[in-house]
């Protein structure tokens, strides 16, 4: 098994680890009903995705 020679600096370490971080959820809005959906999935509020629908969705009584 493989094991290092020298031990790696902090500084090496900490600049590894600066590409780790969490980002935002991106959202974009559905062409259809106008609610936010994530990229490259079924809009939950319609169920629409490329240009058809593809779930049916219970309408809510509020």
């Amino acid at each position: 098994m493989a094991v290092p020679k020298k031990r790696k600096s902090r500084s090496k370490r900490d600049m590894r680890r600066a590409t780790h971080k969490i980002s935002a959820a991106v959202f974009n809005e559905c062409e259809k009903c106008g609610a936010p959906k994530q990229p490259h999935r079924v809009c939950g509020a319609c169920g629409w995705y490329n240009d058809r629908y593809v779930l049916e969705t219970k309408e809510v009584e509020g």
